[in-house]
């Protein structure tokens, strides 16, 4: 019988990110998946900005980047006229050192990641499924299928469902998945296309209650395009969208871009389903991306969501299996991605209902009023930074956590570490999470007392000499900020002693800075 830290059921990238973060913080796992091979389709497309400074601390982020097609602006388009422009770069060079959308399709994606886990000595064991489990308090005793319909026994002190959205985790732990299902039937589609739309750049029509999205993988026409499929006659809508072709999808909106269709590579029709499942973790078991929240495909947040709680989770369950910390840290997860998916999933419900709704109003809305208020609002600094910090997740906060405590300057613990770049002698201020661990950054100057204690406790302090950019980054000068794994501010102190934090520690039973 296999005996591991932690098992994950499912390969996609949420359950690959998570085996790599733990792998690399020295955690023994094993990572199982019923398909006898990677996903040979590009399906999810759009890797964002906060992944990629997560991808970073890995030493994955320049890789993934040169494999990918950098986007650097978005556009809406509405009969046949481009109405808004959004510059993402503009919007977020200040904000982050990955100041675009990154189109990497999924199939390469998972590859790139399959190759560090497997140099990281971690292999994706298939065609292996996970046939049941009992969840023995202090351990998971998993029941494992191989190919030739053998059975074996894993036992594992945490097991962890990345198996999507028809989840046998969830299912087994009779989890909630609360939502609902879209009517329209969308389409996805990998085409060559040319056109005025086909430059390079990302490209939203909206005609009635049609739509379609452009994402390009290169500036010479190659491309996704994501719509509505338009019911044609009866016999279609008897069949359903198995018998969907191509030639059945919404052409005003690919009309209204311009763009002509040379070749269709690969076609396929889906339903959209917004749910969030009740609990992500029952004991020693946690549920993770699609096995906890599914939504709409608006605003390419799903794959970097259920990244966001590979990363949340691993640097917790690293902790609490090397015995620094105590089991009641791992609850934290709920608490912290749970509420950011509800939040995602009612955001691109709303988003999604606006695109598809039908009538005169609706259609009123959609052409004349919405491309105004975009044209308008992307002309603002304010609105466009704004824009760029939701769609790139550098926004996702975690006020409320019980990990989160206290404020200094605009910086309010749980908030994501605000980036300052490198520029001359200036540091930059990311460059210290390479190293996945605690830490306590200082901009200005330390206390000795504070400097004493980090010696005594081992943990690393970082101090940048002060600057303007610190401040208009919202620091305030010699105060302390702890910083997380994951990248997320734990503590802001403006003192300079060291008593703040170690009652941080202290109250969390955080036994390895006691």
């Amino acid at each position: 019988m296999d005996k591991v830290d932690v098992l994950i059921a499912g390969a996609g990238p949420t359950g690959l990110v998570l085996a790599l973060w733990l792998a690399h913080q020295g955690v023994k796992v094993a990572i199982v998946d019923k398909a006898a091979a990677p996903g040979a389709t590009s399906r999810a497309m759009a890797v964002q900005a906060r992944t990629l400074e997560l991808y970073r601390q890995l030493g994955l982020a320049e890789e993934t980047v040169a494999a990918g097609k950098r986007i650097d602006a978005i556009n809406l388009w509405v009969r046949g006229k481009r109405k808004a422009h959004l510059a993402l770069r503009s919007a977020g060079a200040c904000l982050t050192p990955f100041p675009f959308i990154l189109v990497y399709p999924q199939d390469r994606h998972e590859r790139l990641l399959i190759r560090h886990l497997e140099l990281g000595g971690v292999q994706v064991r298939r065609p292996v499924e996970l046939v049941a489990f009992e969840d023995r308090d202090d351990y998971v005793l998993a029941r494992l299928r191989d190919a030739d319909g053998s059975e074996r026994e894993c036992e594992a002190r945490f097991l962890c469902g990345c198996d999507g959205a028809s989840s046998r985790v969830r299912n087994q732990l009779g989890a909630g998945f609360a939502g609902g299902t879209y009517d329209h039937v969308f389409y996805v589609a990998d085409v060559d296309a040319r056109g005025p739309a086909a430059d390079g750049e990302v490209h939203l029509s909206l005609e009635t209650a049609d739509f379609v999205i452009l994402l390009p993988y290169t500036d010479t026409g190659r491309a996704r395009l994501v719509g509505t499929v338009r019911e044609r006659s009866p016999e279609q809508r008897e069949h359903g969208p198995a018998s969907w072709t191509f030639e059945d999808v919404a052409h005003r909106a690919l009309s209204s871009l311009g763009i002509e269709v040379d070749t269709v590579h690969w076609f396929s029709t889906y339903r959209v389903h917004h749910r969030v499942t009740n609990h992500y973790r029952s004991g020693q078991v946690f549920l993770l991306g699609d096995a906890a929240h599914v939504h709409s495909p608006a605003g390419g947040q799903g794959m970097n969501t259920g990244i966001g709680d590979a990363v949340n989770l691993a640097w917790k369950l690293a902790a609490v299996v090397r015995r620094e910390a105590p089991d009641s840290l791992l609850d934290s997860y709920e608490s912290e991605r749970i509420a950011f998916a509800r939040k995602l999933v009612d955001t691109t419900d709303r988003m999604f209902t606006f695109i598809t709704a039908e009538g005169n109003l609706a259609d009123f809305v959609r052409i004349h009023i919405a491309p105004m208020f975009a044209s308008v609002a992307y002309g603002i600094d304010t609105v466009r930074e704004l824009l760029f910090r939701i769609v790139s997740q550098i926004t996702i906060s975690y006020h409320d956590s019980p990990l989160s405590v206290g404020s200094a300057g605009a910086i309010k613990a749980g908030d994501r570490l605000p980036w300052v770049g490198a520029d001359g002698d200036r540091a930059d201020n990311h460059a210290p999470l390479e190293r996945i661990d605690w830490q306590v950054q200082v901009y200005g100057a330390a206390g000795d007392a504070l400097r004493a204690w980090c010696a005594l406790h081992g943990m690393p302090i970082r101090e940048f000499p002060w600057s303007a950019a610190h401040e208009a980054a919202g620091f305030v000068r010699n105060a302390h900020y702890l910083v997380r794994p994951d990248g997320h501010v734990a503590l802001c102190d403006p003192s300079a002693g060291p008593d703040a934090i170690a009652r941080y520690f202290r109250d969390r039973a955080y036994r390895r800075f006691c």
